[in-house]
């Protein structure tokens, strides 16, 4: 039996997550951590690191950076690996979680839903034959989401200028980047509002017609269930980092 703390359990995504846990036979959960113990769980909740004294083999992140990056000291000394399905990590961040997978298995996507990584392997196709038309993200999440634009939207952006040999510009502010529009570039826009778990819009945009790729999601558990598999396969793999493409 695998024993998983749930970090973030408080929030919508780990509450998600102990939702889904008892379909996986072969999981169990041992205990979660989070700043702040609502009440809302049935088994122990942990909120500073040392405190932690449930058997643990895998951590499922669902929290904000600088909580992941306070969890992977702890998990190297322990010797326990992690999945991260936190967002919006700043690039010494990932040079962080990066040089901790030379000690310990690390799975690391901004999302978890195989359709969204689907997507992302038919736009590393699809952008070399549209690569004279306009690039633009659309993604609208719920209101309480805090980083923008949302890491799915960086991932699938990623894919296309990985596609188009790096050589696309990202333009996250237009507000205060007046000029006509860089043929080079990927333009994002975020939309906040209500309840919306997500939609992420790809649109490649000629002079006559649009192609517009899109994916929406209708359940927080979709992403949930991706990462327990993601736990699942973390637990038989060496150290280094691990992504959608590997599961």
């Amino acid at each position: 039996m695998i024993n998983v703390l749930v970090s973030g359990c408080n929030g919508k995504m780990g509450q998600e997550v102990i939702n889904e846990i008892d379909k996986f036979t072969n999981l169990q959960l041992t205990c979660g951590f989070d700043k702040f113990d609502k009440g809302l769980n049935t088994f122990p909740v942990f909120s500073e690191i040392d405190q932690i004294s449930e058997p643990v083999d895998v951590i499922i992140d669902f929290s904000i950076p600088e909580c992941t990056l306070s969890l992977l000291e702890y998990a190297k000394s322990n010797n326990i690996c992690i999945v991260i399905a936190t967002t919006g990590f700043t690039d010494e961040q990932q040079k962080v979680i990066e040089n901790y997978s030379k000690y310990i298995p690390i799975f690391k996507s901004a999302n978890m839903s195989y359709d969204i990584n689907l997507m992302c392997k038919i736009l590393s196709w699809l952008a070399p034959l549209l690569k004279d038309t306009d690039i633009e993200i659309v993604e609208t999440h719920h209101n309480r989401k805090v980083d923008a634009p949302s890491g799915t939207a960086l991932l699938l952006a990623d894919n296309i200028n990985k596609s188009l040999d790096n050589s696309m510009d990202y333009n996250l502010d237009r507000l205060h980047k007046r000029g006509k529009r860089n043929k080079n570039e990927v333009g994002f826009s975020s939309i906040r509002g209500g309840n919306i778990v997500g939609e992420h819009s790809v649109l490649f945009m000629g002079e006559h017609e649009t192609l517009e790729i899109k994916h929406t999601s209708y359940s927080r558990s979709v992403f949930a269930n991706g990462a327990l598999k993601a736990a699942e396969f973390i637990v038989n793999q060496k150290p280094g980092l691990y992504d959608m493409n590997e599961l």
